[in-house]
């Protein structure tokens, strides 16, 4: 994805595959527009706001520790799990549709009584037959590793074919996966703007790493110490 614009800033909370509060990122402009900014993740790095970069880590140091106290018994509970799901597939494996990450989340869900929000589910839709793993980010630093066993519709599995992970060749794959990343978390978030009703929450269900760090007043406080001292715009 070449040509996309950049920009620069300054995370206020937690963002798997992103960064930690207090880090400073480029990303791409639509993804930090879109997202980051309106969801009170981030805020443009301007001079101003880079003065609040200690104060926001030691407040997310803590936080987050918090957080992942509160969740690493829900970690390891989920940590190994074994999903099984059946499907049509043809001779080459390849299924005639595919496991989705709503899927996932349901069967997390029944099976260990942990509710799941399908965007934990860091995965592409699983498209073909055999075992895959897949990470449920809970917090930045608690990511554990599921596996999801598919079998074909009717049968038993005679052998397990492990799918390894697809790691990026260069630098330049990295930052194409990580910018075709933003574009689908964009395209997620005006999915769900366009839906009549919200998600269905319970009181189990596993807060996700974006709610790490500081409270809606906060974060507008800072935004308004950044405009008080903003010199300008940084590269």
């Amino acid at each position: 994805m070449k040509g996309l614009d950049k920009m620069k800033v300054l995370l206020l909370k937690d963002v798997f595959k992103l960064g930690r509060a207090g880090d400073v990122k480029r990303v791409a402009d639509g993804y930090g527009r879109n997202y980051l900014l309106p969801q009170g993740l981030a805020v443009i790095a301007t001079p101003g706001a880079l003065k609040q970069v200690e104060r926001i880590r030691a407040q997310a140091t803590v936080q987050r520790n918090a957080l992942n106290e509160e969740l690493s018994e829900v970690a390891e509970q989920l940590s190994g799990t074994v999903l099984s799901f059946s499907a049509r597939a043809s001779e080459t494996g390849k299924l005639y549709g595919s496991i989705t990450t709503q899927m996932i989340a349901d069967s997390i869900s029944k099976k260990t009584g942990v509710e799941v929000n399908k965007r934990q589910v860091f995965t592409q839709p699983v498209r073909t037959l055999g075992e895959h793993t897949v990470q449920i980010r809970l917090t930045v630093d608690l990511v554990p590793e599921v596996t999801v066993v598919v079998n074909r519709e009717g049968e038993e599995p005679e052998e397990i074919i492990i799918q390894e992970p697809v790691r990026p060749e260069s630098d330049e794959d990295e930052q194409q996966l990580e910018t075709e990343e933003q574009e689908e978390l964009i395209s997620e978030m005006e999915e769900l703007e366009s839906e009549d009703v919200p998600e269905s929450t319970s009181e189990t269900e596993v807060p996700s790493d974006e709610e790490v760090v500081e409270s809606s007043e906060e974060v507008e406080e800072i935004e308004e110490e950044a405009d008080s001292v903003d010199d300008g715009p940084a590269e």
